[in-house]
């Protein structure tokens, strides 16, 4: 039987893909079912992963034990994963709020050596995410799965200049000139 060509390193191939996605564990909620003779636990795990290139995702994994329950939520969060425009590759475009259930955020744009100014899981959610300057606050609901979906809401909000002009049928330079012109009338 002649040797296959190319079933050899699929394994392989799994791995490097898988090594180019940074995921962070965000919260493990330990759950407590009541049956006859005493309680069952179990554990439900937030992960948010992403490849710092500009695509995150997040991901819910119940299990019985920690590492299975962080192994499914990492792979539901690889599954959902969306594309964020970064303007220069490292803040926002623009100021934008999120909502999700009583969660509320806003994302705020920000100048160059800022750094990452965001709470728990939304300093996650940025850093999976590759985002290197911005300034975030959390004014509704401290539950995690809230803040974290208040802020995938806000990020899926963010639209590109290059978008903004495809969608208009205008040239980039019209949005952009449009928007310095705001800039100084406002100074």
């Amino acid at each position: 039987m002649a040797p296959r060509e190319h079933g050899g390193d699929r394994g392989k191939d799994r791995d490097d893909r898988d090594s180019e996605f940074l995921d962070k564990l965000v919260h493990i909620n330990r759950v407590a079912k009541v049956v006859k003779g005493g309680k069952r636990f179990g554990f439900a795990a937030l992960v948010v992963v992403g490849d710092q290139k500009g695509r995150v995702g997040f991901g819910h994994g119940k299990a019985r034990e920690v590492p299975e329950a962080v192994r499914k939520a990492t792979e539901s969060a690889k599954r959902g994963l969306v594309r964020v425009p970064l303007r220069e590759g490292r803040t926002l475009h623009h100021d934008v709020d999120g909502r999700w259930g009583a969660g509320k955020v806003v994302l705020r744009s920000a100048p160059p050596g800022t750094g990452i100014i965001a709470g728990g899981p939304m300093r996650a959610v940025f850093e999976s995410l590759g985002m290197q300057d911005v300034v975030a606050k959390s004014k509704g609901s401290s539950n995690p799965y809230n803040m974290v979906r208040a802020t995938f809401d806000a990020l899926k909000k963010q639209a590109s200049p290059r978008a903004v002009a495809a969608r208009r049928g205008k040239k980039v330079s019209d949005i952009l000139s449009r928007r310095r012109d705001q800039d100084a009338t406002a100074e």
